[in-house]
């Protein structure tokens, strides 16, 4: 009798071509990730019409890999999991129709998975003792989210952003200082040799909604106050800057954090999402969890940013609880966390 499970992921939401196995919803047996940062460089941001066609270059090649390195034939697979939103259109539909051709020639079940709860599930890689109910702050380059994570597939959105995403604000904001493109990891780093009580940027409140984010008015300021400085003729210390800057980031997703798990009474908190590897949010909210007495995780940095090894995470706990998709499903670019198609 079969005991184990395995499931193929597949994601290409935006500029990753990426295959994994995944087996029992935990062991990574595979993770292959073709990243296209190299080619968008050029551009100073994702092409989307450039992602897709990569895409399709590529993702015959790294499922291969990902079967060759675990050690399976399609035939050992259980299941093919894919994103089929949110993210690029074009670069969705070419991960969803390449499952649906698997899933369709192998005679195997198709689920479909939510990147975004994927990003989630990446924790579940590295942390075997974590298990629903527990906080989730999901911040990347498109999302800012505060999830309560119910079980393995219910959501509640307790907070996410009125405007700009975190992962938004810091490409833009590199850009601005000339450090171009990826932003985050860029600002990161330089953000190491500034200081960080340099210049005062403002930490944004929504009104009646106290787990809600808004980073538009931040980046604003550091673009005001770069051009003030060039009117006056005033030298800027871009290390200053992106420590400011990134800084006042911080602050407000911490304070967000804690503040929701002390008034929802959970006792743990996890982060997810692109911005998670940043190595600075990781130390604040690791402080600020230790003084609440708060259990904190995060995954690596591998996990951090996209790949399928958390697609076939979300895509093993769904297909458990017996998600199936027909060979109609399509891409959804905004589709929303909890949101079942």
């Amino acid at each position: 009798m079969k005991q184990d499970i395995y499931i193929l992921g597949i994601e290409s939401s935006c500029d990753e071509t990426a295959a994994a196995v995944i087996k029992n919803g935990r062991q990574v047996c595979s993770n292959i990730i073709f990243s296209q940062i190299e080619l968008h460089k050029l551009y100073g941001g994702v092409v989307p019409e450039i992602a897709s066609r990569k895409h399709i270059e590529k993702i015959n090649q790294v499922i291969k890999e990902a079967l060759l390195q675990a050690d399976l034939a399609l035939a050992d697979i259980d299941a093919v999991a894919v994103t089929y939103g949110p993210g690029l259109v074009g670069a969705l539909l070419v991960g969803v129709a390449e499952a649906k051709a698997i899933a369709y020639a192998a005679d195997k079940p198709l689920v479909g998975v939510h990147h975004i709860e994927g990003h989630i599930a990446a924790n579940y890689i590295e942390h075997p003792d974590l298990a629903p109910p527990f906080m989730c702050l999901v911040v990347s380059g498109g999302h800012t989210h505060l999830v309560k994570v119910l079980d393995y597939d219910q959501f509640e959105i307790v907070g996410k952003t009125r405007d700009d995403a975190a992962g938004e604000a810091f490409d833009k904001v590199a850009r601005a200082i000339g450090l171009g493109y990826p932003g985050g990891p860029k600002i990161d780093k330089l953000a190491k040799e500034g200081n960080r009580e340099a210049i005062s940027f403002p930490r944004a409140k929504v009104e009646g909604s106290e787990y809600d984010f808004s980073f538009s008015g931040l980046k604003s300021a550091v673009l005001n106050y770069l051009n003030q400085c060039e009117m006056k003729q005033i030298a800027v210390n871009p290390a200053d800057v992106a420590a400011s800057f990134q800084y006042a980031v911080i602050d407000v997703l911490t304070t967000h954090a804690i503040r929701a798990v002390k008034e929802m009474g959970i006792d743990r908190l996890v982060i997810a999402g692109g911005v998670a590897a940043n190595s600075s949010l990781r130390e604040n909210l690791q402080n600020a969890c230790d003084k609440e007495g708060i259990r904190f995780d995060y995954p690596s940095p591998i996990y951090c940013t996209d790949n399928a090894a958390m697609i076939g995470v979300a895509g093993y706990y769904a297909y458990q609880k017996g998600v199936r998709h027909g060979l109609d499903l399509n891409a959804v670019p905004n589709l929303k966390i909890g949101q079942r198609i």
